[in-house]
């Protein structure tokens, strides 16, 4: 998985720019997470208590997307695809439009802890 942490030119916020496959995370750390040190420190938790097998499964559910613990990988997802109120169109559908935006992405529990460590330490300077 690839992905890079920036400044953006305009505002200054800290942005996360991750591959295709995995770019759902990157407004997720934006939005969801931020600068938000307790957030950060709920999220490293969780994922502390599924490795020690005290709950099989935790969901966060924040104001625009939710991730899911489980044993063994984490997903992030917009909530509205859990809600199921993300529908297209029917004129939309029929086109093929593809909107390359992703809905949900999944990855490993090492690999989302090297994501958020490294997250908190660009927002560090903010």
């Amino acid at each position: 998985m690839e992905y890079q942490f920036i400044d953006d030119p305009i505002t200054g916020a800290a942005m996360a720019k991750f591959s295709l496959d995995h770019e759902v995370i990157g407004p997720w750390l934006e939005v969801e997470v931020g600068t938000d040190v307790v957030k950060l420190e709920q999220l490293l938790s969780a994922m502390v208590e599924i490795e020690q097998e005290k709950q099989s499964e935790i969901t966060i559910i924040g104001s625009e997307y939710s991730v899911v613990f489980n044993r063994g990988d984490v997903t992030v997802q917009t909530n509205a695809s859990i809600d199921g109120i993300e529908v297209l169109p029917d004129a939309l559908v029929e086109e093929n439009i593809d909107f390359d935006q992703q809905d949900s992405s999944s990855c490993g529990q090492e690999d989302f802890r090297e994501i958020l460590l490294s997250w908190a330490k660009f927002v560090a300077k903010y």
